[in-house]
């Protein structure tokens, strides 16, 4: 099911792709079904918030109407940077799936890990891996496809 789910977030990830966003996605999932989707907006929307978990989460408790996700699970392609990892743990999102990680700006493990502080009130139970490849390949090319561009 966690496949399904993730090729779900990279479809997301291929919108964000395609509007020359940084291609990373994202899906909300409550008792099998899907609640939300998000994608990468930063650079259309001017809003440096604009992140594909934070849009899922919004969209998640407008859905939902509340802001408590309880139950949900969250998919996203690359592991959360440390804003997003924050709105996880504020939003009571139970569990994490993640594609692939990030080396620079991930905060799930990879350069810090704010989803399993102890101090924290609320875990997230995380799962890695799913679809790796696929996950990091997308975001490969784009950044190839940028510095060419830039090339040029």
């Amino acid at each position: 099911m966690d496949s399904y789910f993730m090729k779900l977030a990279l479809k997301e990830a291929k919108k964000a792709y395609n509007i020359d966003e940084v291609p990373i996605g994202a899906v909300i999932v409550k008792d099998g079904k899907i609640i939300s989707t998000g994608y990468n907006l930063r650079e259309s929307s001017k809003d440096p918030i604009a992140h594909a978990e934070i849009i899922a989460i919004r969209k998640a408790s407008e859905v939902l109407g509340g802001w408590r996700l309880i139950g949900c699970t969250m998919y996203v392609t690359i592991e959360p940077c440390p804003m997003c990892a924050g709105a996880i743990i504020n939003s009571r999102i139970d569990r994490l799936v993640i594609g692939a990680k990030d080396p620079k700006m991930g905060a799930c493990g990879s350069v810090i890990d704010i989803i399993q502080n102890p101090k924290f009130n609320h875990k997230v139970d995380v799962t890695w891996g799913v679809l790796e490849e696929e996950c990091s390949s997308i975001m490969k090319n784009f950044f190839k496809e940028l510095r060419e561009k830039k090339r040029r």
